[in-house]
């Protein structure tokens, strides 16, 4: 099975995950570990989860998850980040520190839906009030 990434490109301030990471032309001389250090200076890798939300979005690793308000549309509640907690992937409550595992919570009409990430949506990572 092959792992799947997408990257958020710092120098860009944008995903890229359609296309693959270009790094330009690299000197026959460059060495993996200058390789290495360009892409964690320039990228963030975020490894997908494996799984999809409940719309069929798949989940990465840096996505914000959350439950739809069922009285009022497009309100969601309960945000959660996908971050890599023991042993797996699971979403972590925005400003607390309570986890839920994913598998679960991904499924079914009640199920929780990808509404951003940490990179192109940072006001979501704030505590939302009612």
């Amino acid at each position: 099975m092959m792992t799947k990434f997408r990257a958020w490109d710092r120098y860009e301030e944008a995903m890229t995950n359609q296309e693959g990471i270009y790094f330009g032309d690299m000197d026959h001389d460059e060495t993996l570990e200058s390789l290495m250090l360009c892409l964690e200076e320039r990228y963030e890798l975020m490894q997908s989860t494996g799984l999809k939300d409940k719309n069929g979005v798949e989940i990465f690793e840096g996505d914000i998850i959350g439950s739809q308000d069922k009285d009022r549309p497009n309100w969601y509640v309960s945000h959660h980040e996908i971050v890599w907690h023991d042993a797996g992937f699971m979403g972590k409550q925005i400003c607390s520190s309570s986890f839920i595992g994913l598998d679960f919570w991904t499924r079914g009409a009640n199920g929780y839906v990808v509404i951003g990430n940490i990179y192109e949506n940072p006001e979501l990572l704030k505590e939302v009030k009612k």
